[in-house]
């Protein structure tokens, strides 16, 4: 199970973003190994900010991603366009399937829309688990790579039972993301089939360790509990 370490608080991306990067790449070698999946959301700083970040993580040698957070289709697609410029690998969020398919073609860049319906900022997900299976089929109809679930923040269904119906209709890569703040979340999401979580305020704020004061420390618990449900 891979574990995507995404450099945002609130739904954005942290202003620090690229002295937390150098503080994580410089201090988890030897100590929790390497973090090859970062991401980031195209809000919080600016497009150079947003550049430079790019930049440092291809050189760590770790797979990008982009998450989009607008919910208007004018703003989720000029999402998009920063995600072609910025050149990542993975491009998470949005529910404009086919117009986002054609931004992205010839690009390389894999796309993971959202299932069911998000909303608000932090966002939110309405839809049942027939509304998340449903989206699920038509994404991977469309040729997308897999499934951005919103699954912690579900306020029509139980967390588990959205990803598990997630994982029954869809082949591609099922991503749950957002509200993470356990262990034990992190084990029943894959026992439930999700092939990645993402965390990013669980980190900052200390969550998934209250007991200990640094972002190592909260990135070694996240590191350790992708490695058990992998196991």
């Amino acid at each position: 199970m891979d574990f995507i370490f995404m450099l945002t608080r609130d739904d954005r991306t942290v202003t620090d973003c690229l002295d937390v990067l150098d503080a994580v790449g410089q201090l988890a070698t030897g100590h929790i190994g390497h973090i090859g999946h970062i991401g980031f959301k195209d809000v919080g700083v600016d497009h150079g900010t947003l550049a430079r970040l790019h930049r440092r993580i291809k050189d760590m040698g770790a797979t990008s991603y982009l998450e989009v957070v607008s919910t208007t289709r004018d703003e989720a697609l000029a999402s998009v366009k920063t995600a072609v410029d910025l050149g990542v690998d993975r491009l998470m969020g949005g529910t404009w399937i086919e117009e986002t398919l054609t931004l992205l073609a010839g690009t390389g860049i894999e796309y993971l829309p959202f299932a069911g319906g998000p909303h608000g900022h932090p966002t939110r997900l309405a839809g049942d688990p027939a509304r998340i299976a449903a989206d699920c089929r038509r994404a991977e109809a469309a040729g997308c790579a897999g499934v951005d679930l919103l699954a912690h923040r579900a306020v029509d269904a139980d967390p588990l039972d959205l990803v598990r119906a997630a994982r029954a209709a869809t082949t591609g890569r099922l991503v749950v993301a957002g509200s993470i703040t356990t262990a034990e979340q992190i084990a029943a999401l894959a026992a439930a089939g999700a092939d990645a979580f993402t965390i990013g305020s669980a980190a900052f704020g200390g969550a998934l360790r209250p007991d200990a004061g640094t972002l190592l420390s909260q990135l070694a618990t996240a590191v350790e509990a992708a490695a058990a449900a992998t196991r």
